[in-house]
């Protein structure tokens, strides 16, 4: 399994929301940039992935998890992006602030820190580890 981080602005689309969305989830759309398409079309069902609350808050909340693989963004007039749905899985017990993961020297290589414009973005198995011990899981 693979490990992901979303970044969302909450005021568009929130952990809160996504958590309503319920087992049926909702589609991750709107990603215009072709890394990050790759990214999405890399993703496998089941893959878990980091729901981070960007501008607003700066903090990864939650867990989410693929539960459809990529396909045509239908909001892309382009026809050249893709989506994937996921769907809340957990909350961490501690949300994981930006400036605790530039704390850690364990995370000086993580994505977030290094292209922190980037909407969708893999997280190391070691990443993961260390960011979930952090949030209390």
């Amino acid at each position: 399994m693979a490990h992901w981080l979303y970044k969302s602005e909450p005021f568009k689309w929130s952990w809160e929301m996504q958590v309503k969305a319920g087992a049926k989830g909702t589609h991750w759309d709107g990603v215009r940039n072709h890394l990050a398409k790759q990214q999405l079309m890399a993703m496998k069902k089941g893959d878990r992935g980091f729901f981070y609350h960007s501008n607003e808050g700066k903090e990864i909340v939650g867990i989410v998890e693929v539960i459809k693989e990529a396909y045509p963004d239908p909001s892309d007039e382009t026809a050249k992006f893709v989506m994937v749905d996921i769907k809340a899985v957990k909350a961490l017990k501690t949300p994981v602030t930006l400036a605790a993961i530039k704390a850690e020297p364990r995370l000086h290589e993580m994505a977030l820190l290094k292209y922190s414009r980037l909407s969708v973005q893999p997280v190391t198995d070691a990443e993961w580890d260390i960011v979930c011990a952090m949030g209390g899981l």
